[in-house]
């Protein structure tokens, strides 16, 4: 396929829309590509792509028909980027470089949605045989094209290779207000700016924060969405209501990209004048990251109720024909009529309660990150993870330049809520956030994200729980032993509840 021998600085297996759009985006850059995909139509659409949006005079994507000729296309020690579907496309493609003559020193990186612990399996199965580096990439297509949010983990000496091209091709922030710095055309380049990407760890410690990124991502907006439901089925909101409700709302502190798009799709109409919303299947999808972090919570021992109810909400709107049998029988309390002074107060009850149950969700998710770190002696800079999230990801929002601030104020602040700024939120908004809940539940329109984010919220602030019943039953039928609130922390004891007068006994 390649009509002239040119030596590329970077090889590019693997070019569907992420893929295409990395190309595209460190060509931009100043770097040469050598690219291969198993289906050459991808190759030669990507070059297309690159000739009209090319504004120099030589080329700057190349296609290869084989591993062997992508090697030979390439500057030494050689630095290839995958963007293959998570599993054992990696492995194929890892196991047909080594065919090809890869080399010890070649750096090859992993930008899918692997699962981190199997990025650590592989960084210890492909040593000696090159270099397995992990970035995990955020913001989608657009995000690909004109700067992801880049979270690479592995090799340090990699890093070192890679580092001047991930900050060149990342999303960029401006480091005073923490706001985005939109590049939006092919062939722009930005050099000034903070830049999203920053080195997270060893192998494996990319791919885990990325994959708590998703589950932040599921929680945000299952929260949205309860929110469009609420005033959708309880206050009888239109979707263009809804939409100039949301588009008021992402102009103050819930100002983020998933509000933003939410905006864009409420307003959407087809050709009728319906609008595109109201017509698209209630079955929610899933690729697996959220139900990863919620899984991960339960093995670290780290409430993330707000995370978990997320990926229930899209496993429940699977059970479709089971949610259509189920209206015929099951009654939910009457239909409430609200005047428009009620509403408007509602909807302000509603916007707080939305940004305390996003304080929540996102101090789950840290505090997962954190409790995971100190698991496998990763050590992770908060700040820095929040700063990434500024700008390319799903995530990104005004939100997280507080996080940011949160993290440079205490490295070591075991919880967002156990922030001074964020504390005060919390106080400041829990009244409106109680109503909002109170009402939500009356109308009868399921609020798992929200409702959690406030028993999450009630279950921190409360210094104690109702854990030592809990502790007495398990000790009643198990011997599980408890320890005392008047003695030495540390210490069990346990009652002998067949023996007559139940004496307690220290262990």
């Amino acid at each position: 396929m390649t009509q002239e021998k040119v030596l590329c600085d970077i090889g590019f297996i693997g070019l569907g829309v992420m893929g295409k759009n990395l190309v595209l985006n460190l060509a931009d850059n100043g770097y040469k590509i050598a690219a291969f995909d198993l289906n050459h139509e991808k190759v030669t659409d990507a070059i297309a792509q690159d000739k009209l949006e090319n504004k120099t005079d030589s080329p700057r994507v190349y296609g290869c028909s084989s591993y062997t000729e992508l090697l030979s296309q390439l500057t030494a020690p050689h630095l290839i980027v995958l963007s293959v579907p998570a599993g054992e496309p990696v492995d194929q493609v890892c196991e047909s470089l080594i065919g090809a003559g890869i080399q010890p020193d070649d750096i090859v990186i992993d930008t899918g949605n692997s699962l981190w612990v199997d990025t650590v399996e592989r960084e210890k199965r492909y040593k000696n045989k090159f270099i397995l580096f992990s970035s995990a990439v955020s913001g989608g297509e657009v995000g690909a094209r004109f700067g992801p949010a880049l979270m690479p983990s592995g090799s340090p000496y990699a890093w070192t290779r890679i580092k001047p091209i991930w900050e060149a091709i990342s999303a960029k922030v401006d480091p005073v207000t923490g706001k985005p710095i939109e590049r939006t055309e092919p062939g722009e380049v930005i050099e000034h700016g903070d830049p999203c990407a920053a080195y997270i760890g060893p192998a494996g410690a990319g791919h885990y924060v990325k994959m708590v990124h998703n589950g932040i991502e599921y929680a945000d907006m299952q929260i949205i969405c309860e929110a469009y439901q609420v005033l959708r089925d309880g206050l009888g909101m239109s979707c263009e209501e809804i939409a100039d409700t949301f588009e008021k709302w992402n102009q103050g502190p819930l100002d983020s990209y998933l509000m933003e798009i939410s905006v864009e799709v409420l307003r959407h109409k087809i050709e009728d004048g319906k609008p595109l919303v109201d017509l698209i299947l209630d079955k929610a999808g899933q690729k697996g990251t959220g139900l990863w972090t919620a899984v991960s919570s339960l093995e670290v021992g780290c409430p993330a109720p707000t995370i978990s109810q997320a990926v229930y909400a899209r496993s429940i709107s699977s059970f479709k024909a089971a949610r259509v049998e189920a209206s015929k029988l099951l009654s939910g309390p009457e239909q409430q009529r609200y005047s428009e002074e009620e509403k408007a107060e509602f909807i302000t009850r509603l916007h707080d309660a939305i940004y305390c149950a996003k304080i929540c969700a996102y101090a789950q998710g840290f505090q997962l990150m954190k409790l995971a770190a100190k698991e496998h002696n990763w050590t992770l800079d908060f700040a820095s993870i929040a700063k990434i999230w500024r700008a390319g990801c799903i995530i990104r929002a005004v939100f997280l330049q507080s996080i940011t601030e949160a993290f440079s104020r205490n490295e070591d602040l075991d919880n967002l809520l156990l922030d001074e700024f964020f504390a005060k939120q919390l106080n400041l908004h829990q009244a409106n956030w109680r109503k909002a809940i109170a009402d939500i539940t009356m109308m009868g329109i399921p609020a798992g994200a929200l409702s959690s984010s406030l028993s999450y919220y009630d279950s921190m602030r409360m210094e104690t729980l109702p854990a030592n019943l809990l502790q007495g039953q398990r000790d009643f039928f198990g011997a599980h032993t408890f320890e005392r609130t008047d003695k030495p922390s540390g210490k069990k004891y346990h009652v002998e509840w067949a023996v007559e007068g139940r004496p307690i006994i220290s262990l």
